[in-house]
């Protein structure tokens, strides 16, 4: 071999390793950037077309100056006697509500404390900029001191400022708490598991890069409002990108070491690799990327977020698997799998090993393999039903003990329930007789005031913009109870009901139903394009029909188990009384594509195998050659999203503990048992209707 040609070998890793250390050492830094183009504003993220969505674009034109409202409530302390508020005690509340009028941060007049009527409570309404940002818990440390003047009471801050600030707090130091937690985790599992000091190092370096890249992108495109990033969306591309990215390593490190144990050359061992495994990894990588960008159907504006934010993650993986990793490895030869040697993974037909004796089960019983673990999943499947996606209550949202929470459970105890959380109506000004009696005559509603010119609800001339009033309606019962929600369906039907109104219901109560309803539209139509996104990569990939069809079927049959399992633990394990409506559908996209993914790595090899051995041998080799690595892989995956518990928000925990648990299902049994078998006990007719399956190999 010339010295050019060798210079050559040795330049191309070279240059690709430069490349990735100036992305990495430039871009690095914005995977703690994030949070500065985040908005964790939950209006911003209700479904664009809903009824509340408008009412919201309606109501900016009564909010002469916008705001976010703060509310206080005061009980009387346990110095109180038998706990009941005085007139003293009530006027030294307005007192400290309106000693906050020209305080910094806040707009507009405060509204008066109020008591409630059994006198134990008071509660007042103090206007903060919505501007505020990270002053926002500077302000409301400001209204709490001012409202702690008032002797003898507790103070509590609820409604949408107090939310507002303790979703900041959830969040805050998502970028360095969450990727710790995930890389430690990585890190581990790969050092227990592959007994090499190097190899899981640069699987790190790889996936760390890969996410500082897809960080920077991200951070671009959100300064320029292409895209929108939240704390969940910010999370949510830091677990997948980490676990995608290493799992594409996992598959091309395990081929090298084979391509390593059959020859000297480590640049012919690398080729080899990166031919056989190139297809599956760019299939796997497109089949979550597409299955992600079909979230840009979904009329929620946090769905369509996550989609081009997780495929710009997705495909930055597969860019550092199948670029910086061949790299690294080429240069490091047999010393990367240190102190370990490479060698020939079993073909199963001694039956050695542990997935050799898997391989020999499901030779020897597919049938009862096959049957056995889909009566067991159908038993799973069958316990789905039970898991409610119509949203989480207000005080399981956090899953600490949020103070904004614990206000709104004391206001709900002395106010009716929907105070603080009122209905909005807009209506025209001709009308408001009309529609404040439709209103008031609504089963559930226990008060009905118009915005007046002072720009609190209440007595006095109504305020007119452009021919419309605004009237808050107050509902007998928490605004986040499904109680509620009929009756702001029953509030609707009346409002609507008066003839020349143009009315409009939103309000919280009105945007959590909007927001469901959306939901379940979202499902029905998202659900099958991401399926048949799949099926077309499977088909391409294996040129066959049947087994992708197989593979499919099973995957989605994992997903619905999946939620079995959930719906009884996160009643009986976790005590959530519901589940985010975003929840099934985020957890289908994840589960599907990426149990796709460990389908196509075991499945492409059987199909390599079974080209040259038959279709018997095909399974037994691919399975036993592949079991390990996708394993781990999928022990690595869902520890990485697992990671996603550390942050004290229910949604979070609950999409940690379905993908979670849905990948290991898919891994241990799904892909290690169900789809083996099958393709065992079919044989090559599961080729079908490509060359393979004519073959006269069984």
């Amino acid at each position: 071999m010339s010295s050019g040609t060798r210079l050559a070998r040795w330049l191309v890793p070279v240059v690709l390793l430069v490349a990735w250390l100036g992305i990495g050492g430039t871009l690095g830094p914005y995977a703690g950037k994030l949070g500065e183009v985040a908005t964790n504003d939950q209006a911003a993220f209700l479904p664009q077309n809903a009824e509340s969505t408008q009412v919201i674009d309606a109501q900016r034109a009564f909010d002469r100056d916008e705001s976010l409202p703060a509310v206080v409530v005061w009980t009387a302390d346990g110095s109180a006697g038998a706990g009941r508020l005085d007139r003293a005690q009530r006027d030294a509340a307005t007192r400290a509500l309106r000693s906050l009028d020209d305080a910094p941060g806040t707009t507009g007049r405060a509204s008066p404390a109020l008591p409630s009527k059994d006198g134990r409570a008071l509660q007042g309404v103090v206007q903060l900029r919505p501007d505020l940002g990270d002053e926002l818990p500077t302000a409301l440390d400001r209204v709490r001191r001012a409202a702690s003047q008032v002797s003898g009471t507790d103070v509590q801050l609820s409604g949408p400022a107090a939310s507002q600030a303790d979703l900041s707090d959830a969040f805050a130091g998502i970028d360095g708490l969450l990727l710790g937690v995930a890389l430690a985790t990585v890190l581990l599992i790969l050092l227990l598991v592959y007994r090499s000091l190097l190899l899981p190092f640069v699987i790190i370096v790889g996936a760390v890069f890969a996410l500082g890249l897809a960080c920077a992108v991200v951070y671009v495109l959100a300064d320029h409002d292409v895209v929108r990033v939240d704390g969940q969306v910010q999370g949510i591309l830091s677990i997948l990108v980490i676990g995608a990215a290493t799992d594409y390593a996992l598959l091309l490190t395990a081929r090298f070491r084979e391509e390593l144990a059959r020859s000297e050359d480590r640049t012919a061992a690398m080729r080899a690799a990166l031919r056989r495994s190139f297809g599956p990894i760019v299939a796997s990588g497109a089949t979550v990327a597409l299955a992600l960008l079909a979230l840009l159907l979904s009329d929620l504006t946090n769905n369509r977020a996550l989609g081009p934010v997780g495929a710009i993650g997705i495909a930055c993986a597969v860019l550092s698997a199948l670029s910086f990793l061949p790299a690294a490895l080429l240069l490091l030869g047999r010393a990367a799998y240190w102190p370990a040697k490479p060698r020939t993974p079993r073909d199963g037909s001694d039956g050695h090993g542990v997935w050799g004796r898997v391989a020999a089960l499901v030779d020897r019983a597919p049938r009862k393999v096959w049957a056995g673990t889909l009566a067991a999943l159908c038993l799973c499947a069958a316990f789905a039903p039970g898991l409610t996606s119509k949203g989480v209550p207000l005080d399981e949202i956090f899953v600490n003990d949020a103070p904004s929470v614990a206000a709104q459970e004391t206001l709900s105890r002395h106010f009716p329930g929907g105070s603080g959380n009122p209905a909005v109506v807009i209506a025209d000004a001709a009308r408001l007789d009309r529609v404040t009696a439709a209103a008031t005559g609504t089963e559930g509603v226990s008060d009905v005031s118009a915005l007046t010119a002072s720009g609190r609800p209440g007595a006095g001339k109504p305020l007119v913009v452009d021919g419309r009033v605004r009237l808050d309606v107050t509902l007998d019962d928490p605004a986040d109870s499904d109680a509620a929600k009929r009756t702001v369906v029953r509030l609707r039907d009346a409002v609507h009901g008066v003839e020349g109104a143009r009315g409009l219901v939103g309000g919280y109560t009105a945007q959590q139903y909007d927001t469901q309803k959306t939901a379940e539209h979202d499902r029905k139509l998202i659900v099958p394009v991401v399926l048949a996104i799949i099926l077309v990569i499977l088909v391409g990939l294996l040129r066959s029909l049947l087994t992708p069809l197989l593979l499919v079927a099973t995957v989605a049959l994992n997903f619905v188990a999946t939620l079995g399992v959930s719906a009884l633990v996160f009643e009986h394990v976790l005590g959530f009384s519901g589940t985010d409506s975003s929840v099934p559908l985020y957890g289908f996209v994840f589960l599907v594509a990426l149990g796709v993914d460990y389908n196509i790595f075991l499945i492409s090899r059987v199909r390599e195998e079974s080209v040259r051995h038959g279709t018997r041998q095909g399974v037994l080799r691919g399975l036993t050659a592949t079991g390990g690595v996708i394993t781990s892989a999928g022990v690595v995956l869902a520890a990485t999203f697992a990671a996603l518990g550390v942050i004290p928000l229910a949604f979070l925990v609950q999409i940690a503990f379905i993908v979670a648990f849905g990948v290991l299902l898919d891994t241990l049994v799904v892909r290690s048992l169900l789809v083996p078998a099958l393709v065992r006990d079919i044989g090559r007719t599961a080729w079908w209707p490509g060359a393979l399956s004519r073959s006269t190999r069984d």
